[in-house]
């Protein structure tokens, strides 16, 4: 797998123009009777896609993708769960304010979507920035929380704070988490061209770039190729500082949590951070996959979840 600090980005890539890329359109692709929906919730507004039937299941991507990326699984686990995948705020259909954007307040979001769909409880997936969500929301809320499963990511921690701004040989660099620090800079570069971020991510980050093709990179670029997405999405990464000072007032969460790693990605993380944030904890390796996992590796990931939500 090429690293993240020297794989080149590919030519861009776009889909068919006859294949339409609005929410309400992909979420009817799907088999399972998915449909799209927006909430207003929390002092902002979510948009959410929803489908299956059973316990309620929620899921939360990441940066820079959608609701989405769990296109592939959400069939299969519709066949046991109610599955509602959530643009957080600042995502995809989601509104994009001005604040809000730390993974408590975040997960504030999801508790106060459960109430509106007359929901007491869930099991949450995350991937990414989801999970980190995922995990703030049983902090949080553990009333509503069943199962948490993290693909890939687990909460910030004060050791993210000493990440080097060099990158050392063999060792990823994710440069990214600094370059989204910058105020007002990322906007102005990447604004109607964001599909050569998400080729170069693509790219550097799985093991099969293909295995992200070009409808889904079409979708995420839509998604994010506007100054105020752009914003929005590089806001959670600028509260990390507040989400690691809240990570410090949290005890561990009792619920059973699962963290799956990418073979190539934050598998070895994972096993030294996961334990610490739980009483029942367990950490699983995904072989073959890289960082996006519902998307390199969704039969793995749907029989891991299956197993687990039980």
């Amino acid at each position: 797998m090429p690293t993240a600090a020297s794989a080149p980005a590919p030519a861009p890539t776009t889909a068919p123009d006859a294949v339409a890329l609005d929410d309400v359109s992909l979420a009817a692709s799907l088999d399972g009777g998915f449909t799209s929906h927006h909430a207003e919730v929390n002092g902002t507004r979510l948009h959410y896609v929803q489908g299956g039937s059973g316990e309620p299941l929620v899921l939360l991507g990441g940066w820079p993708q959608t609701w989405w990326q769990w296109h592939k699984v959400m069939p299969a686990l519709g066949r046991r769960h109610r599955v509602v995948a959530v643009d957080l705020r600042g995502m995809g259909g989601s509104a994009k304010p001005e604040s809000g954007y730390d993974k408590k307040t975040m997960a504030a979001d999801v508790r106060a979507l459960l109430t509106h769909l007359g929901l007491e409880r869930a099991h949450v997936a995350g991937h990414d920035i989801g999970a980190m969500v995922a995990y703030a929301f049983a902090a949080n809320h553990p009333e509503a929380t069943g199962r948490v499963a993290l693909l890939d990511v687990s909460h910030p921690e004060e050791a993210w704070a000493q990440m080097p701004l060099l990158p050392r040989p063999g060792v990823r660099h994710l440069w990214w988490f600094a370059f989204n620090q910058v105020q007002g800079l990322p906007e102005q570069l990447l604004a109607g061209r964001y599909h050569l971020l998400l080729d170069w991510l693509f790219t550097a980050m799985t093991t099969d770039p293909a295995s992200i093709d070009a409808r889904s990179r079409a979708v995420y670029a839509r998604a994010y190729d506007s100054p105020d997405a752009i914003r929005a999405g590089n806001a959670w990464y600028r509260a990390f500082r507040q989400d690691v000072d809240d990570l410090a007032g949290y005890s561990p969460v009792t619920a059973p949590l699962l963290a799956l790693g990418g073979e190539h990605s934050n598998y070895e993380r994972l096993l030294a951070a996961v334990p610490a944030l739980g009483t029942d904890t367990r950490v699983l390796r995904v072989d073959g996959s890289g960082h996006y996992l519902p998307e390199e590796r969704p039969e793995a990931v749907t029989e891991e979840l299956v197993r687990f939500l039980g």
